[in-house]
């Protein structure tokens, strides 16, 4: 194992560093990795990289602030939202008032003929459907459903 160079270093408070390091692992890889420094670690590079990071403010560098993460984006929630089973999504759309009768007129108001029946073989024997599946957002859209409305819908669903 081997310290090749810090790349940055980021103080997140009670003496611990997040450090972007390029290293060499046990392995015999080399690579650019994120590094979280913990006082009183000293398994494998912890040592060698805690020497590195109190000579690199010796020398007069100043770590970062960390910087809490941002907010994820309502398309990054949607897009970490477990998939559900056919049997979820179907007993979704019950509970909340939408017939599975008026998600197939849905299918059968797609326009083009490939479209549509590339959405009827999803609908009919899809085993689970993914929150951004285009097929959620067609159905969705063709039934006046908002983002919030299918989110708050997916989310429900998970627990039946």
């Amino acid at each position: 194992m081997e310290l090749h160079d810090l790349l940055s270093v980021a103080d997140i408070g009670d003496g611990a560093f997040l450090v972007e390091v390029d290293i060499t692992d046990i392995a015999g890889e080399r690579y650019v990795a994120d590094y979280c420094l913990v006082p009183g670690d000293d398994f494998g590079l912890a040592p060698t990289i805690r020497q590195a990071v109190g000579d690199w403010i010796d020398a007069g560098n100043a770590p970062t602030p960390n910087a809490p993460p941002p907010e994820p984006t309502p398309e990054d929630l949607r897009n970490a939202m477990p998939p559900l089973t056919a049997r979820q999504v179907r007993l979704g759309l019950i509970a909340n008032g939408i017939t599975l009768a008026s998600v197939q007129t849905a299918i059968d108001g797609i326009a083009d003929p490939t479209e549509r029946e590339a959405a009827q073989v999803e609908w009919e024997y899809a085993t689970e459907f993914e929150r951004l599946h285009p097929l959620i957002e067609q159905v969705a859209l063709a039934l006046g459903l908002t983002e919030a409305g299918v989110d708050s819908m997916w989310l429900a669903a998970q627990n039946l």
